[in-house]
């Protein structure tokens, strides 16, 4: 921040001071906060009590440090004036660049000011006023930008506090209604449960970079875009890896929730892979469970990528829960464990939707060697590949086989 001394010489234009020329604060800040609402668009929108009030106050004390500093003195209650108006307009959410924007053109108001009654003579004065001016001018946009920041910072890690608290309740299960009046956000009536999991960025293995910090920087621009789409809207519980996403429905309806993880997957620079489940508060426990194992079953089975609906994937769910019908379904294809190959192949003709030809030209072999190859899955398991029956089973054994292995949760 500039500091002007106060042994600096008075600036004179027509003869007097120029400070003389803008002596009439009361009238001027008058004239600049009309200014503002006529020119600052935000400006416009605010109160009748806060233009007349904290604005004109704050717009009155710039022009009362610009006139000593012109005069070569210094105020500093007046810099703390600033300060403080600052950190409240933070905490009221009017943009930084609004502030900034207003202040700037009061220095042109000023300004145009002292060259009306400026003469050709005055060409060497006015040069040294407008440098004196750019220095005041980047004293008040410092104190203003220093603390409009910090307080930013406090409530921005105040609401983070609050939507983490109201989010674990919710997903806990707990009582919500008073600690949503605490926390200053409205529960809605149901909400969208999303399950979501980021995976690795590729830089987070390159072995000379810390991966830490590429996960970071890989989650602030997944909440950066949440914060942009949803506002304060959005209830998360989010790592590096993923988490629990809750939406009310009645802002983010079904059909707007694929763009929503596209647009978390651009921010992200990784392919995000989403299960969703709607849910009224006093459900949202069972459907995050639900949310998250759909989310596993998405993950074994496809390798994941963008919004997955139960609805999709309801069978393919209900073939996944622990039972005798898995562990029997599992087993259809165990004669194929040593035969590998025969495995694969029935892996990819399903993959391909039994299209013969595009299984047969991407494992690179002949459709009579596929045909030889189902025939044998058909010897060894007694399920034909090639009807709609046997290739239902078939189908289900490869989902529940994707669970057999894999330790069940406690």
């Amino acid at each position: 921040m500039t500091v002007i001394g106060p042994t600096r010489p008075r600036l004179t234009v027509s003869g007097r001071p120029i400070s003389t020329h803008l002596r009439d604060v009361s009238s001027l800040s008058q004239q600049m906060v009309g200014h503002f609402v006529e020119n600052v668009a935000p400006c416009g929108t605010l109160p009748g009590d806060a233009l007349q009030g904290d604005v004109t106050a704050v717009t009155r004390a710039c022009l009362e440090i610009t006139l000593s500093h012109l005069d070569g003195r210094e105020l500093p209650e007046k810099i703390e004036r600033v300060h403080d108006a600052a950190a409240e307009w933070a905490r009221e959410g009017i943009p930084i660049d609004t502030i900034n924007h207003a202040i700037h053109e009061g220095f042109k108001l000023g300004f145009d000011r002292i060259l009306s009654n400026a003469s050709p003579s005055d060409s060497a004065t006015l040069i040294a006023t407008a440098r004196r001016l750019l220095e005041i001018l980047d004293t008040i946009t410092s104190a203003v930008a220093m603390s409009y920041m910090r307080e930013h910072r406090m409530v921005v890690g105040e609401h983070h506090t609050a939507v983490h608290t109201l989010a674990s309740a919710l997903l806990g299960g707990h009582s919500t209604s008073t600690m949503a009046r605490e926390c200053g956000i409205e529960i809605a009536e149901s909400y969208q449960v999303l399950a979501l999991a980021i995976p690795p960025h590729p830089d987070e293995s390159t072995p000379d970079v810390d991966g830490r910090i590429v996960a970071r920087r890989k989650l602030r621009r997944v909440q950066a875009e949440l914060a942009r789409r949803c506002g304060d809207r959005a209830l998360s519980l989010l790592s590096v890896d993923g988490g629990t996403l809750l939406l009310p429905a009645d802002t983010f309806p079904d059909e707007t929730l694929d763009a929503v993880i596209e647009g978390l997957a651009e921010a992200a620079h990784v392919q995000i892979t989403a299960t969703v489940v709607a849910a009224v508060p006093a459900e949202i426990p069972d459907a995050t469970d639900q949310a998250h194992e759909l989310l596993d079953t998405v993950q074994q089975l496809t390798g994941g990528g963008g919004l997955h609906r139960f609805a999709d994937l309801a069978l393919e769910f209900q073939i996944t829960r622990p039972g005798p019908a898995r562990d029997h379904l599992s087993a259809i294809l165990d004669p194929l464990d040593d035969h590998p190959e025969l495995l694969e192949t029935l892996r990819r003709h399903i993959a391909n939707n039994f299209n013969r030809q595009r299984t047969a030209r991407l494992m690179h072999m002949h459709t009579n060697t596929l045909d030889y190859r189902l025939k044998r899955v058909r010897l060894l398991t007694g399920f034909d590949p090639t009807v709609p029956s046997g290739l239902w089973y078939l189908t289900s054994a490869l989902v529940a086989r994707s669970y057999r292995t894999r330790p069940e949760p406690a």
